[in-house]
């Protein structure tokens, strides 16, 4: 199954807090998904680099107020792009 960056955003949402730094992890991610924990891990690596989840030391993962705040938005079409790379030409 392929999953979305918006749909790995979503879940963490659901099962995270970002006021509380409450967190879950990549395995229970991956399973309620229905996907790989490695495909789940690298969305979340990027919503981290976008600043809309934290990875913890101990590998948990956290939406962040903005990943909240960017879902409460509630639009139908969203896009979630990588972060600029530090050697971007723009």
């Amino acid at each position: 199954m392929s999953v979305t960056r918006r749909s790995v955003l979503e879940q963490l949402a659901t099962a995270s807090d970002a006021t509380r730094q409450e967190t879950t992890t990549i395995e229970a991610l991956a399973a309620t998904l229905d996907a790989d924990e490695y495909t789940v891990e690298s969305h979340i690596e990027r919503l981290e680099a976008c600043e809309l989840a934290r990875i913890t030391p101990d590998g948990t993962a956290r939406v962040t107020i903005t990943g909240e705040e960017l879902l409460e938005l509630n639009t139908t079409e969203m896009v979630i792009v990588d972060a600029a790379t530090s050697n971007s030409k723009i």
